[in-house]
């Protein structure tokens, strides 16, 4: 019986509609000003044509999904780390994300399970690549 209180293709999603508020107050936090994000006139006169959402906010909307499957289990769960991430297009100011997060692998020696985390928009493009690992202990 495995000592990880989950399975491979457990699963869960969570979707959001990326709101320039969302984007500001990721922005003034982590002090990413990046003229990409917030110059919605530069941003006009590049093949964008519009701001981008910080890539790493699509990412902390990947925790809401983690959350959803571990905040109730019988072991503490913690985030270990994040490989192999990749935004492969941008997410946009007024784009709907939707975080699919599936547990591909589990490895009850080191008490940690790896999932897939990819982040489609609202016209089933991928958008990001992740894994994510969690670290698992006892309460």
């Amino acid at each position: 019986m495995s000592k990880v209180p989950l399975k491979i293709g457990d699963h869960t999603t969570f979707t959001k509609t990326i709101s320039e508020s969302d984007v500001y107050m990721f922005v003034g936090i982590t002090g990413d000003f990046n003229r990409f994000h917030i110059d919605e006139e530069y941003m006009k006169s590049t093949k964008f044509e519009q701001r981008i959402a910080p890539g790493l906010l699509s990412v902390g909307f990947s925790t809401a999904a983690a959350t959803a499957l571990l905040n109730d289990l019988d072991m503490g769960a913690v985030s270990y780390g994040y490989d192999k991430l990749r935004f492969i297009r941008p997410t946009f100011i007024g784009d709907t994300i939707t975080v699919q997060y599936t547990v591909k692998d589990i490895d009850d020696e080191n008490l940690t399970a790896i999932s897939n985390v990819r982040i489609y928009n609202q016209h089933g493009k991928l958008c990001t690549s992740i894994k994510h690992i969690v670290k698992f202990f006892e309460l």
